[in-house]
């Protein structure tokens, strides 16, 4: 049993020693490895570049950050530059996590646990924004020219970005800068053309040089030659003249070849200012154009944004005057509707009231004589506005008596004025109705009815009607 128990605690304490050394890690130099947990000085993490280190159980464990470099593709296209002229520059970078003591912490709290795609993706966000930032700042002279100060300034740009989510920047490839306006072409063949002139100006310069020297050696072998037969026809008088003519035919060739030699070097003086002023030439107009196309940046552009921006404006007003007048309109139709129901209904009604005074009546013909017969006081009362408005103080007739008819002046008189009142039965005739006979019958006779209504109302008394004038 001792033995058993021996054995037991032996076995214990072996698991033991191979659990404390499964804990303790060795960094390999292709990886950091970070541990987390309980650390030393409240730290988020441990990270560790090469070496080895104790991870407690339960309180702490590990992971590994990939040093393996990361190459990131960055087609960079339409990047404004400082003159507002969009560039293209197709990039190639190599990022991966550094292993500085402070930027690996950056990494263990911002990587740790992403795929080599994630952080690529992370990296090549951070490296679009500086390019453009970078871009921007520069001429598009220089970012042409000086390939070197334009990845210095992208690598200070994206390293500062880099570093604050642990990565550091490798190595930088500008593959190549172009534009979509063809301006990079142009001071190309500006410059191409500058150094085809420069250079023929040089050739010009070279062949002037040798063509007088070459003058001169020939003066020089001529001046010496001349010395050589002077000194040896010296004292003999017969070459003395050979001598002059000697001397007249050399002064003769000098002029001439100091005149071709003259000659040669005005022409291709010439021929070089001609060629340095083409040159100039098409250096001013490209000049001209790339201004033309700065003054368009700066002037029309803005316009253009401008006079859309008004469009725009005045067609939101226009669409608001179009709903607003819409609106009017629908409550105007809205209140006609309204109305034009209200009419529909009285008429209606009135419509049905009429039927039904119909119907009652026994026909058309009596309904209207009943609706007329309705109005009756309303026409008598019109009739008797026809002279209401005459204001009569007093009348006074003389009556001289008998008329050649046998009527007397008040009766003419009272016949008249009766006659002059239209009759009820006219009036009713006008509109197409007959009234019924126990109203009394239409006469021809104004002045007859008139007669008969005055002979009904009043007679003279007997012996009491004097001759002279009444007054009523």
């Amino acid at each position: 049993m001792m033995l058993i128990g021996v054995i037991s605690l032996a076995v214990i304490l072996l698991g033991m020693i191979i659990f404390f050394f499964s804990r303790y890690q060795k960094c390999p130099s292709d990886r950091i490895l970070v541990v987390y947990g309980k650390t030393a000085k409240g730290a988020s993490s441990k990270c560790m570049h090469g070496g080895a280190t104790f991870v407690w159980p339960v309180i702490q464990a590990f992971e590994y950050l990939d040093l393996t470099p990361i190459p990131i593709d960055i087609p960079l296209e339409g990047a404004l530059s400082k003159q507002n002229i969009r560039v293209n520059t197709p990039s190639t970078f190599t990022v991966g996590i550094s292993t500085d003591p402070g930027v690996m912490a950056n990494a263990a709290e911002r990587l740790l646990g992403l795929q080599l795609t994630q952080v690529r993706d992370l990296a090549k966000d951070i490296i679009f924004g500086q390019m453009r930032v970078v871009i921007a700042g520069m001429e598009i002279e220089a970012i042409n020219a000086d390939r070197d100060q334009l990845i210095d300034r992208i690598s200070d740009g994206v390293e500062g970005e880099l570093r604050k989510v642990g990565l550091r920047l490798i190595n930088v490839n500008i593959q190549d800068v172009t534009d979509d306006s063809g301006y990079l072409d142009a001071l190309g063949k500006e410059a191409a053309s500058r150094a085809t002139n420069d250079a023929k100006i040089q050739v010009a310069e070279r062949e002037r040089d040798g063509n007088i020297g070459e003058a001169s050696a020939q003066r020089e072998q001529r001046v010496q030659v001349s010395a050589a037969q002077a000194a040896a026809v010296e004292g003999e008088n017969l070459a003395k003249v050979k001598v002059a003519e000697s001397d007249a035919a050399r002064r003769e060739r000098e002029a001439e070849a100091e005149r071709l030699a003259s000659a040669a070097e005005k022409v291709k003086s010439a021929q070089a200012l001609e060629e340095a002023y083409a040159s100039e030439q098409k250096a001013e107009t490209a000049r001209s154009e790339r201004e033309k196309a700065t003054q368009y940046a700066n002037v029309v552009v803005p316009a253009e944004i401008e006079k859309a921006k008004i469009e725009t404006l005045a067609e939101a007003d226009a669409e608001k005057i179009r709903r607003l007048k819409k609106g009017e309109a629908d409550g105007i139709q809205a209140i006609m509707e309204s109305e034009a129901r209200g009419t529909l209904a009285a008429l209606q009604a009135k419509a049905q009231g009429f039927g039904d005074i119909v119907k009652v009546s026994g026909g058309a013909d009596d309904a209207t004589l009943l609706l007329v017969t309705e109005q009756l006081p309303d026409l008598i009362q019109e009739q008797v506005k026809a002279i209401s408005n005459l204001k009569i103080d007093s009348v006074t007739v003389w009556d001289s008596g008998k008329g050649d008819d046998g009527k007397n002046d008040t009766a003419n008189f009272m016949s008249g004025l009766v006659g002059a009142l239209p009759p009820l039965h006219q009036l009713t005739k006008n509109v197409g109705i007959e009234l019924p006979e126990f109203l009394g019958k239409l006469t021809d006779d104004p002045a007859g009815a008139a007669k008969l209504i005055e002979q009904a109302k009043s007679s003279p008394p007997q012996g009491s009607a004097p001759q002279g004038g009444q007054e009523s």
